[in-house]
């Protein structure tokens, strides 16, 4: 089963964004593409938030959470924040999902972004004797969620990301032959991380509309910490937000 996320709109003067990223090394990287400083904030039962407007004379404000590492977690403090967001009369307009992700060679080198125009949870469902079975094969869930299509669009355009289905896994990839069975299963993929799924089903439920966005600062398949390029990475996010949150405060849900 595949989900429609829900377009909404931002070109309000009280349009807000909220960033998730897993960790605060993430969310700052986010954070250094704003030229106003931030200003930490805390909502019921979620981490510190770290808030910001865009200078663009938009009045759009990004708040930036460190949702933690993995969908589970990512998913209640994304929906944390918006539930507190909701009951506060400030909704988010829409959910982004950002950090860095391993890459499947050739589609996502090092050090290049992609933008997912599918988030897919690539390990959840069950194992049988005949291969791997995703939950909706089971006859339930739902296992993909599809961010707005013009939004992708112009975020790739700005940023020069790939598009393609972003996984979401809760076990991270170190061999060749699990990164080849998730290519075999989503011959699509460009980049694997633990977040994206779990935020996506957070803002779906809310009805607020998702994105997701990855640097990426590893190879998916053999573990290799010595090949890991996190600090490129994190500098490749930080210079894709800066790109990016023109178009997020434009991006209306008129656009096809």
């Amino acid at each position: 089963m595949v989900v429609q996320a829900e377009e909404g709109r931002l070109t309000t003067s009280s349009a807000r964004v909220l960033v998730a990223t897993a960790v605060p090394a993430e969310r700052d990287a986010v954070a250094r593409a704003f030229p106003e400083p931030a200003r930490e904030v805390r909502l019921p039962g979620a981490p510190a938030l770290h808030r910001t407007g865009a200078d663009t004379g938009t009045g759009t404000a990004y708040d930036l959470l460190a949702a933690g590492v993995g969908p589970a977690l990512a998913a209640a403090s994304t929906a944390t924040a918006l539930t507190a967001a909701a009951l506060s009369g400030t909704p988010y307009g829409l959910v982004v999902s950002a950090g860095i992700a391993g890459g499947f060679a050739p589609g996502a080198p090092l050090g290049s972004l992609v933008v997912a125009d599918e988030i897919t949870a690539a390990d959840l469902g069950a194992e049988t004797a005949e291969g791997f079975l995703p939950v909706t094969e089971l006859g339930f869930g739902t296992v993909t969620h599809r961010p707005p299509a013009a939004l992708v669009r112009q975020a790739a355009t700005a940023t020069g990301a790939r598009t393609g289905t972003v996984l979401t896994v809760s076990t991270v990839t170190g061999t060749a032959a699990r990164a080849d069975g998730l290519r075999a299963r989503h011959p699509r993929a460009l980049a694997e991380a633990m977040e994206g799924f779990g935020v996506a089903e957070a803002a779906v439920a809310h009805g607020v509309p998702v994105l997701e966005i990855r640097a990426v600062s590893n190879p998916v398949g053999p573990r290799d910490r010595a090949a890991w390029r996190i600090g490129e990475a994190l500098a490749a996010l930080t210079a894709a937000f800066g790109k990016l949150a023109p178009v997020l405060e434009s991006w209306n849900r008129h656009d096809r």
